[in-house]
């Protein structure tokens, strides 16, 4: 069996992550990874060499695989940034443990994130869409569309649905965007212990006082009470249903957006039948795969298409590329809602696919559909190519986005 040293197909491993040189494109640097797949070797940033899983069908098979762990404590796990390094040994939840820990957790917030749950909130949605185009058109004509809309729409929503005071927006917002972007570690742990210490006095305070309907005041007067989970593992769910319950769907909806402008013909004909709505999503996170680097660790030897992964080999799931895979998706490099994309990987795949992933698509139809109708006229108040985007180691989306109409 070929091991990791061993492996032929590129002549120098890529370094993983890089920026886009589009914002709707993979790196141009991942075209080694494109032509190698389904399995490559890249280069960390602390010189590690992990493998790249880049095959559509291998991912999806791996993805689902138990021999793979999610658990950043164990020794070896890959980090593909400074920042994701800090941040190894503070207490995690769903995406990073393992079952059975893993299921306990998912079974106690699954019946907030079905397809009914996120039918029953659509209402609410459009509530919260309609009143930020509102306050756009007051002050418009033009706007930053990633702080008037994409970013205050998912934020509120997931405040809504946690129990978490919107009035504190500012303040999780901020320590959300030092924990996924800064570049200085220190600042990236002080972040992640104000969220702890944030949501552990939100949590005190639910406990103290009679329950509420929010998915945390649940989670505190069942869970909680009962020993399921303890004050630190509620903090450290209540960690990453914040936090990726807005920052996720605020990027999808910025850098949907911008895609969109950029491709006229696609939005015309969505505009021209709204029915097309719920597979243009599909297709945009298909396309956009913003979340670009799920990371595993072996913890047993796999073998994959004659080329082995060794127990202690960290692996790296590009989404990008991926979700690019020709023999998965003709002419990947199209933006095409008539195809069916359902199956891509932007939410990943097997037990530790997006919790949230119902919701998101709920928001991202509404955000999306609402704001084309309403305001007929966007357009880029910039050069598109002045347009600026996040860089390629943290969740893809953009900086700022300046619209007119």
């Amino acid at each position: 069996m070929t091991e990791l040293s061993e492996l032929p197909p590129l002549s120098k491993p890529v370094a993983f992550p890089q920026d886009r040189t589009c914002p709707f494109h993979p790196p141009t640097a991942y075209d080694p990874l494109r032509t190698a797949r389904p399995l490559s070797r890249v280069t960390l940033y602390d010189g590690r060499t992990a493998w790249a899983v880049t095959g559509h069908d291998t991912a999806r098979a791996l993805l689902a695989d138990p021999r793979l762990s999610t658990d950043r404590t164990r020794p070896g796990y890959p980090a593909t940034s400074p920042r994701f390094a800090a941040l190894l040994d503070r207490r995690a939840a769903l995406l990073n443990v393992d079952d059975p820990e893993h299921h306990a957790q998912r079974r106690m917030l699954v019946a907030n994130f079905t397809l009914k749950r996120a039918a029953a909130l659509r209402p609410a949605i459009q509530r919260i869409v309609d009143e930020r185009i509102d306050a756009m058109l007051a002050q418009g004509p033009s706007a930053e569309l990633v702080s008037a809309f994409a970013l205050p729409v998912p934020s509120t929503v997931i405040c809504e649905l946690l129990g978490v005071p919107y009035a504190d927006h500012e303040f999780f917002e901020e320590q959300s965007r030092r924990m996924l972007r800064s570049r200085v570690p220190e600042e990236v742990v002080d972040a992640r212990e104000r969220l702890d210490v944030y949501l552990g006095a939100l949590i005190d305070r639910k406990a103290a006082g009679p329950p509420g309907d929010g998915v945390l005041d649940v989670l505190v007067h069942e869970r909680l009470r009962d020993g399921t989970v303890d004050r630190e593992g509620a903090i450290a769910l209540a960690v990453i249903l914040l936090v990726a319950g807005h920052e996720t769907t605020a990027n999808m909806i910025s850098l949907g957006t911008y895609t969109l402008l950029r491709h006229p013909d696609r939005l015309a004909e969505l505009r021209a039948d709204p029915a097309l709505l719920p597979a243009a999503v599909e297709e945009l996170m298909r396309m956009l795969s913003i979340a670009d680097g799920l990371l595993r660790l072996a913890t047993e030897d796999i073998e994959v298409g004659g080329t082995t992964i060794r127990a202690g080999d960290g692996v790296v799931f590009s989404t990008s590329v991926i979700n690019r895979d020709e023999t998965a998706y003709p002419e990947p490099d199209t933006l095409d809602w008539h195809r069916s994309a359902r199956h891509h990987v932007a939410f990943g795949f097997g037990i530790h696919q997006c919790l949230g992933q119902n919701l998101a698509r709920a928001e991202l139809e509404i955000a999306l559909g609402t704001l084309f109708a309403r305001l007929p006229g966007l357009r880029l108040a910039i050069p598109a190519e002045d347009a600026r985007w996040k860089p390629g180691d943290t969740i893809q989306g953009m900086l700022e986005l300046p619209v007119t109409w």
